[in-house]
């Protein structure tokens, strides 16, 4: 099988630099890619903690005035990664996450920072850099969008390319007079190029220039091609159809492995698993909870938001409680949401354990000593912390949407009669049908061997990265072999 070479272009990645799954995506699909024959290099500004970790820095190009300011292109090996770093300090060198300041605000030229980005981009994808020329650009989310349009608009080499869409309520919109400032012909703003309702819209250009589109699961492909879920895009979306597609995310196996995970109480797996009541057994007495093994303990890990459908579930208290549940929530957003399980917790002390934040050892204590995690989300392109919580046998209770529903066997009655089923789904996505959900799980919780059967399913089920780099590896060899058109 040949080697091909894809550059990824991203504006975070894991472990270097991370704010969501984004990073996560970016960061296990190059090992896993490598077995395909898949070669990728990734593209990533130099923000203080990536340059920070780099190894074998070489620096390939210098940029006199990139969007302002001077710029190094740096060749770089980290955690892994094969890696070219824009070492802008004028872009980049700044405190807060890639995207905010401390205040919590969008820094004001995030424009030209991720047109630097782009720009850089399509600069390598054009074989301006002799010591890598890739034969596929693989762009990511909307801070990558103006790849394929400096590539398109660029009049050079113009190898095949890929836009990922994540989440596309982040679509990187900005006002029209900063056009002149990202170097592309007039012509370009237009419907046809950048312009989005007389704004220029990053992910929109990335979706229509593009060679082929994918998202992070099937049903979230089909989701962002209707009125309900394409949040504007879903005509173009629907235009290009025949070039959308979903592959569902993986995880690390190996970062998240109950056989061998550092962070937890009790290693366990599938002929050990009666050592998991350990992990939850800590984690109780670690969060105040009541040591009670045969509470069923509910657990929440993830941005506490209205998309993921943290509001319902505070209107679910009381169905926890009244069940002799527990529950544990583990993140940080909204801050009425924040406010409202901090005053859960407080109301029902030893029932309700509520940690404001993000800390991984604990997120992975949770999900090794859960009973069930909850993710209602009202959309999810595909979710990340269900797969986590199928590896550790905490069985996912779902929202039938987007990548969750591709991801979880909902434990209905016809499928546990034939042995099938990892967690449960439920739809409409409202607070009725959420507590529905809850209780559904608790009336099988009282059947301790059904119980088992599902723990059983889920952790024989493949959540790796293994099935989606195949399904990559094969699209990019069909773009090389065959490129699409528009």
């Amino acid at each position: 099988m040949p080697t091909q070479s894809v550059l990824s272009v991203v504006s975070e990645v894991f472990p270097l630099i991370k704010t969501g799954g984004l990073a996560d995506v970016a960061g296990a699909l190059p090992a896993a890619l490598a077995p395909e024959g898949i070669r990728m290099v990734t593209l990533v500004p130099g923000y203080p903690a990536v340059m920070a970790a780099l190894e074998l820095r070489e620096t390939l190009y210098s940029f006199p005035d990139l969007f302002g300011g001077r710029a190094d292109l740096i060749g770089a090996h980290a955690a892994g990664l094969d890696l070219l770093v824009i070492d802008a300090p004028h872009l980049y060198a700044r405190g807060g996450n890639p995207y905010v300041g401390y205040d919590g605000r969008d820094w004001p030229d995030n424009a030209v920072r991720f047109a630097a980005l782009s720009a850089v981009g399509a600069f390598v994808g054009g074989g301006h850099l002799p010591a890598f020329v890739p034969d596929v650009v693989h762009a990511h989310d909307w801070q990558a969008g103006l790849t394929a349009a400096y590539l398109y608009y660029g009049g050079g080499r113009r190898p095949p390319t890929v836009m990922t869409v994540h989440n596309l309520a982040f679509q990187g919109q900005f006002p029209a007079e900063m056009f002149g400032a990202l170097g592309l012909p007039p012509h370009a703003m237009s419907v046809e190029g950048v312009e989005y309702y007389g704004m220029i819209g990053f992910l929109k250009a990335g979706l229509r220039l593009s060679d082929r589109i994918t998202t992070v699961s099937p049903t979230y492909a089909a989701e962002i091609r209707t009125p309900e879920g394409g949040m504007g895009l879903d005509g173009l979306l629907r235009t290009r159809a025949r070039v959308v597609s979903g592959i569902v995310n993986g995880i690390d196996d190996v970062l998240w492995s109950p056989e061998r995970d550092p962070m937890i109480k009790r290693n366990f797996d599938a002929s050990t698993i009666d050592l998991r009541l350990d992990n939850k057994i800590a984690l109780q007495a670690r969060l105040g909870l009541e040591a009670d093994p045969n509470a069923l303990l509910f657990a929440v890990v993830s941005r506490l938001t209205w998309q993921k459908g943290l509001d319902m579930l505070l209107g679910c208290v009381g169905a926890v409680t009244s069940l002799g549940a527990q529950l544990v929530v583990l993140g940080a957003g909204d801050r009425d949401l924040e406010a409202g399980f901090r005053d859960a917790a407080r109301a029902h002390p030893g029932r309700i354990a509520t940690v404001i934040g993000y800390d991984e050892g604990l997120a992975h204590q949770i999900q090794a000593g859960a009973d069930a995690l909850l993710v209602p989300s009202r959309f999810e392109p595909c979710g990340l912390t269900q797969l986590s919580a199928t590896r550790y046998g905490a069985l996912p209770i779902v929202a039938r949407v987007g990548g969750l529903a591709d991801t979880v066997i909902d434990a209905n009655e016809m499928a546990r009669a034939q042995g099938l089923g990892t967690g449960f789904q439920f739809s409409p996505v409202s607070r009725d049908m959420l507590e529905a959900a809850m209780l559904r799980a608790a009336d099988l919780w009282q059947d301790k061997a059904a119980w088992r059967q599902l723990q059983m399913n889920a952790l024989a089920t493949d959540v790796s990265w293994r099935g989606p780099a195949r399904r990559y590896a094969d699209l990019y060899r069909a773009l090389v072999t065959a490129p699409g058109g528009f």
